[in-house]
């Protein structure tokens, strides 16, 4: 199935790297603004409760940690950027302004690629690297795939231009 966001420069349809995935519709320049990842504002303790560690036997959600006090849930209301998959070597980024989530390109993205960003989704030290890649697998297929989208919260993550605000990791997310 493919569909396209009116007025839109991305399509989804069926993704190699897992379930749906958003594609360019045409050439993308390094640096566009890409889509708004939008969706239901909550609370931390909400997410938690809606799809907790514990009550979800596959970690795949559409929610992405706004701040320490709220969440993106795109499974209510969210935009097309709910489908974008992860890589180890994203095309894309993500950048909150305001309690708003938005994906720029960081590289020249050609017509027809898919395009991914970093998930970073963070976790604690309780895991080892074997539950990581159990629980959380990366399906990327880059040379650069470390084997799971989750990192630990020690873990320091890439520098982002200081013009940029840091990212909060994303939960896993489901289609």
């Amino acid at each position: 199935m493919t569909r396209a966001v009116p007025d839109s420069l991305v399509v989804v349809r069926r993704s190699l790297i897992q379930g749906r995935g958003v594609f360019a519709r045409g050439p993308i320049a390094k640096g566009t603004r890409v889509i708004e990842y939008t969706g239901e504002k909550i609370t931390n303790a909400e997410a938690d409760a809606r799809c907790g560690d514990e009550s979800i036997g596959r970690h795949h959600t559409f929610l992405f940690a706004v701040s320490s006090r709220t969440v993106v849930d795109a499974s209510h209301g969210g935009s097309e950027a709910r489908f974008i998959n992860h890589s180890c070597d994203p095309n894309c980024e993500t950048v909150i302004e305001r309690g708003r989530i938005f994906v720029d390109a960081i590289k020249n993205i050609p017509a027809g690629a898919e395009l991914s960003y970093d998930y970073w989704y963070s976790t604690d030290d309780t895991y080892t690297d074997e539950e990581l890649r159990r629980l959380y697998p990366c399906r990327c297929g880059t040379p650069k795939c470390r084997g799971t989208l989750a990192s630990r919260q020690n873990v320091e993550k890439p520098k982002k231009r200081a013009k940029r605000s840091a990212k909060p990791a994303k939960r896993a997310k489901r289609d």
